[in-house]
């Protein structure tokens, strides 16, 4: 089936941010879009406001009848649907062409010439900042984001057919699907061991990822994969150099194998984020943009919804709201905290994503958690799982080493945070905490 043909799409798991950037997409190309998702979420009303039918049971009869017609109809799936969803099994079942959200994307790509961003962290920031760049200087890409750029308030930044932009996920070995003629790689950090086992087969997944890459490959300095290298004050052939922090945001240097540029202006906090722009730089230079127009779209990129968001910004108080999940993460948003608040008192909440993500980090998330002033636990978010014997909130609580730590429920969050004497309080994880921010950020707006 090709997809210029198709006239009905239908989404299982339409409410996941990379299967509704594809909705969004179809519906702006002029097909006719619905889907299922288990619960409503700010991402299902943005659909739903574009004109798109969605249902939150999983039941046959909620399928608009149009759909049922399997010569028009592609039925696009998330591997996070269960396995015994009543629509999946149907669509299965009666000769509809259904395929994974990665095999759509994949489509796409083959079609267009591919940027990709690969790994295990920093994803959805490069792929957005590398998305605005192509857009502010006139590419007409088309841009799959996994997260809502606070520029677009979108997961999509709509272009043509000819130039695509989209994250490499290695979750479920998705990446492998894609067709890249430009790819960069981040890291390779364990992650993901429920569908790899061990980080070796991960990292040799990414090694995979690699020789599918038709043109160019650039890859973070020091890790094991051969290609262009970049890195942030190192000797590399991207290199990001004299980086400091004025009035709040990151000035640095770039110096690349063809040109040089002075005084990039970037706002985003971290130093992790000053190498997501160093390798978007380089992505973008490959396509044959100049360093002056891009250091001139970096001015303007105000970063991606829940990835260090700012929600109360105040000269008492800052709440910040953030996606990290993995050890990593944390650590990389302490070290911002850090530098941009020093001396300060910094109360962290964190909800633990996925059992098996758990489990086989718990020392690691016991370590990067430590670090903070004081350390709020939620239960475990579980996602697509089952729990697991013996494995919860409780036995990483056990193990942080900190003497100002506790278990508590949302609704006790939400008074310990009105109430802290912390003057940063950070929110991390990739549940549902964001509804919680939320409430939160209402509640102390309102009492002040």
């Amino acid at each position: 089936m090709e997809l210029k043909e198709i006239h009905n799409v239908y989404f299982v798991g339409i409410g996941g941010i990379g299967m509704s950037a594809l909705a969004s997409y179809f519906v702006k190309n002029g097909k006719q879009v619905a889907g299922y998702d288990k619960t409503p979420s700010t991402v299902t009303d943005a659909l739903l406001s574009q004109g798109v039918l969605v249902e939150f049971e999983d039941e046959v009869n909620k399928i608009p009848s149009s759909f049922f017609d399997a010569r028009q109809t592609l039925v696009v799936y998330t591997p996070a649907i269960p396995k015994d969803s009543e629509i999946l099994n149907y669509f299965t079942n009666h000769e509809f062409q259904v395929l994974k959200r990665a095999a759509v994307l994949g489509q796409i790509t083959k079609s267009s010439i591919c940027y990709a961003v690969a790994g295990t962290h920093g994803k959805t920031t490069t792929s957005s900042i590398l998305g605005h760049i192509m857009h502010v200087c006139g590419t007409g890409a088309t841009s799959f984001m996994g997260g809502v750029t606070e520029n677009y308030n979108s997961n999509l930044i709509l272009g043509g057919d000819q130039i695509s932009v989209v994250e490499a996920d290695e979750f479920d070995r998705s990446f492998l699907q894609l067709f890249p003629n430009v790819a960069c790689i981040t890291n390779m950090d364990a992650d993901h061991l429920d569908i790899y086992g061990e980080k070796e087969v991960l990292e040799a997944s990414f090694k995979e990822f690699a020789n599918k890459v038709s043109h160019t490959l650039i890859v973070k300095k020091g890790l094991p994969i051969k290609g262009l290298t970049y890195g942030v004050e190192e000797d590399a052939d991207y290199q990001a150099l004299n980086v400091r922090i004025e009035n709040g945001s990151f000035i640095f240097d770039v110096k690349t194998p063809f040109s040089e540029v002075k005084d990039v202006v970037f706002h985003l906090p971290g130093r992790h984020n000053v190498s997501n722009a160093l390798v978007s730089i380089a992505m973008a230079e490959k396509h044959g943009l100049s360093l002056n127009d891009i250091k001139n779209s970096l001015k303007t990129y105000k970063g991606v919804k829940r990835r260090f968001s700012y929600k109360i910004k105040e000269s008492n108080f800052v709440l910040i709201d953030d996606y990290a999940h993995h050890p990593t993460e944390i650590t990389a948003v302490e070290n911002t905290v850090r530098e941009m608040y020093p001396n300060q008192k910094i109360l962290v909440v964190f909800q633990p994503h996925l059992f098996t993500r758990t489990r086989d980090f718990i020392d690691d998330f016991a370590k990067s958690l430590s670090k903070f002033d004081e350390v709020v636990l939620l239960d475990i978010y579980p996602a697509r799982e089952m729990p697991i014997a013996g494995v919860n909130s409780e036995l990483l609580l056990s193990k942080i080493k900190n003497k100002n730590v506790s278990l508590q429920t949302k609704k006790q969050v939400v008074e310990i945070v009105k109430n802290t004497d912390a003057t940063v309080v950070v929110m991390l994880g990739a549940g549902d905490i964001g509804v919680l921010v939320e409430e939160i950020t209402k509640e102390i707006l309102i009492a002040s």
